[in-house]
């Protein structure tokens, strides 16, 4: 019970209150206010608890529900998912599979070839840019 509560404390101090909040309570940052929605950076989505790549750039995708969107994982172990029923309705939540962060949902009217549209609050996400970001600035 001890180390739940150093764990707790130790990722409010890493964390801020917003991502807090939707990494450790499920919560749901506001459509169209998260960082990454609109962006189309080429780089890598890593989980911002536990620094474990999730998502590429090459799989998001402008799903217009206000927060990112992706087609699939980084890779089949990035994620995992579970029934949610909060919320009054059925979803499919969204976790890192290396540190269980609460990432957002998944949705099955995504684009192919998947079908699926990984709807990630910005907040549980840090894009690290591909360098090749830089030469194309120039």
């Amino acid at each position: 019970m001890i180390e739940e509560k150093d764990k707790s404390e130790e990722l409010k101090e890493q964390l801020t209150p917003e991502e807090y909040y939707v990494t450790q309570n499920k919560g749901t940052e506001p459509a169209f206010s998260g960082q990454y929605d609109g962006v189309k950076t080429s780089g890598k989505y890593h989980c911002v608890v536990c620094n474990s790549e999730l998502f590429s750039s090459d799989t998001k995708y402008d799903s217009g529900s206000g927060w990112p969107s992706f087609w699939e994982p980084s890779s089949d172990s990035s994620v995992d998912t579970e029934e949610d029923s909060s919320a009054g309705m059925l979803r499919t939540e969204v976790h890192c599979s290396e540190c269980e962060a609460h990432l957002g949902h998944v949705f099955p009217d995504g684009p192919q070839p998947t079908g699926l549209r990984y709807c990630i609050n910005s907040v549980s996400l840090d894009l690290i840019p591909s360098d090749d970001n830089e030469e194309a600035e120039d």
